[in-house]
């Protein structure tokens, strides 16, 4: 059992997202042993342009927008050191990738992980979704 939960600024940025990523953060929380905050769930249309636009993101399609089914399906998760700061190097994300698969795994809820992806220069750590052919 974790000492952490999710504050206040965590729990309104899930606001909009599906309740079955939301399950999964929620129980990752229980589980972790590093602190995490949710740094984004849902992002209007006009944010993510400005992402793109500032090559934060790559594309106009983010799962962090609204879907046809009224839900954003994808969160960026922010690993906190002791200091409460956000720590972005590699190997925390990579741990709070495990426990992120281990919590869906429990759900039986399926999920993705940017650090997965390939063909850019460094992985979309942060990043967690539903998959589009599950969640379309």
């Amino acid at each position: 059992m974790s000492a952490f939960t999710l504050g206040q600024r965590s729990r309104e940025r899930l606001i909009g997202v599906h309740p079955d990523l939301v399950k999964i953060v929620e129980r990752a929380i229980e589980i972790t042993v590093k602190d995490f905050a949710v740094g984004c769930g849902v992002r209007t249309p006009e944010v993510q342009q400005m992402l793109v636009e500032h090559g934060k993101s790559h594309t106009l399609h983010s799962r962090h927008l609204v879907g046809a089914d009224g839900y954003g399906h994808a969160v960026d998760l922010w690993v906190l050191g002791v200091d409460g700061k956000v720590d972005w190097s590699t190997a925390p994300y990579q741990s709070l990738w495990l426990v992120m698969k281990a919590a869906a795994m429990h759900l039986g809820i399926p999920i993705e992980w940017g650090g997965d992806w390939k063909g850019q220069s460094r992985g979309d750590y942060d990043h967690f979704q539903l998959p589009r052919e599950q969640y379309p």
